[in-house]
């Protein structure tokens, strides 16, 4: 069994495909047309109606909008807090068990 290789398309080819699909064309019969799976033409439609301008940047990466990446953010920065939090309720059960 050989490796395979995965196909890579530039933003201008998924562009297309999507412009095809908003024009009133099926999702599968694009894909058909142009030797793709339909799920990878109906995810790039997705990706592009929600980042428009900024879909298919590369990578497989979607974008994230201002509000994705601040919210990303304030996420990442509360489970921290969350995890300093559990750190110093441990210790203060630790420490007022041996006040005892």
């Amino acid at each position: 069994m050989g490796i395979r290789k995965r196909k890579s398309y530039d933003r201008e080819f998924k562009l297309m495909i999507v412009n095809l699909v908003d024009s009133g064309r099926d999702a599968k019969s694009v894909a058909e047309e142009n030797d793709l799976d339909a799920n990878i033409v109906r995810r790039w439609v997705r990706e592009f109606h929600k980042y428009e301008k900024n879909s298919f940047q590369g990578n497989g990466n979607p974008v994230q909008t201002d509000e994705e990446a601040r919210f990303a953010q304030l996420e990442k920065e509360l489970n921290r807090v969350k995890m300093e939090r559990d750190i110093l309720k441990k210790a203060i059960s630790i420490f007022s068990k041996s006040d005892r």
